[in-house]
């Protein structure tokens, strides 16, 4: 059987207190699902896993059941493999080894994202920062850190991003997953 590794990015959890979701729960919870090499990185929802049948969706669909069930709360998960995942460090549109990790952030979506979704966005208005848009991706240059961006509200506006799961990463988060499904 053709073994995959996958990182599955969940949306939410472990922030201000609910819907807390701890690592090792985690880790046991995509074991049980009969996944392997399942490691977790840091507390805000990234699980990486190796898996020897599904798809992108099934398997997330197969995460947010098990986590509805053993948790008794919905969260919003994507789940990409490291093909992608790499694929989007390496078209980073901004100087990523120039730039500090919190400066560069990387939302990712359960779909693709059409230009025209963002096109009432005055990118002007909100320089230096910039985004860029990529497969089923979005690249956030932030100078100031996400806490700060201007931008960054606005792109996370529901409208923008109605119909889709949208979740977001640093920089080091975003290399750290390529390396840990790099095998």
């Amino acid at each position: 059987m053709r073994m995959t590794t996958y990182a599955a990015l969940l949306r939410g959890i472990n922030v201000g207190g609910s819907r807390k979701v701890p690592m090792a729960d985690l880790r046991g919870l995509v074991e049980d699902l009969g996944h392997t090499d399942v490691r977790t990185y840091l507390q805000s929802g990234q699980v990486t896993f190796a898996a020897g049948h599904g798809d992108e969706e099934s398997l997330a669909a197969e995460v947010v059941g098990a986590i509805e069930k053993r948790f008794g709360f919905a969260v919003d998960v994507i789940v990409r493999d490291h093909a992608y995942l790499k694929a989007i460090a390496d078209a980073c549109p901004f100087p990523a080894a120039e730039l500090e990790a919190k400066q560069l952030h990387v939302t990712y979506f359960s779909a693709p994202v059409e230009a025209a979704r963002l096109a009432e966005i005055d990118q002007a208005a909100y320089l230096p920062e910039e985004f860029r848009l990529g497969d089923r991706a979005l690249y956030l240059y932030a100078p100031n850190g996400l806490g700060r961006s201007k931008l960054a509200e606005v792109l996370s506006r529901p409208r923008l991003n109605k119909g889709l799961i949208a979740t977001s990463r640093n920089w080091n988060t975003v290399l750290k997953l390529v390396e840990m499904t790099g095998g």
